[in-house]
C-alpha cells in the first residue's frame, strides 16, 4: 500500500438524537445520528404494531366500521 494516501482511523463516538452512545470505528472522531437501535422502531419491536394498526384502519373505512 502507499503511504500518505490513506485517511485517519479513529475510535469514533457515536451519539443518537435518544441520548444513547457507542463506539465503533471510522474515519471521524464524532458521529452524531437521528436514529440508532435503540430507538428504531424495527429494533424496539414497534414496527408491527404500527403496520398492523394501519391495516385495520385501512379495513375500518373500507367497510364502514366506525371505531368507538
Amino acid at each position: 500500500m502507499r503511504e500518505g494516501i490513506h485517511p485517519n482511523y479513529y475510535q469514533a463516538n457515536v451519539t443518537c438524537n435518544c441520548g444513547n452512545t457507542f463506539v465503533t470505528g471510522s474515519t471521524k472522531p464524532e458521529i452524531h445520528v437521528e436514529v440508532c437501535s435503540k430507538c428504531h422502531s424495527f429494533y424496539t419491536g414497534q414496527q408491527k404494531t404500527a403496520a398492523a394498526r394501519g391495516r385495520i384502519d385501512k379495513f375500518n373505512k373500507k367497510y364502514g366500521v366506525e371505531s368507538k
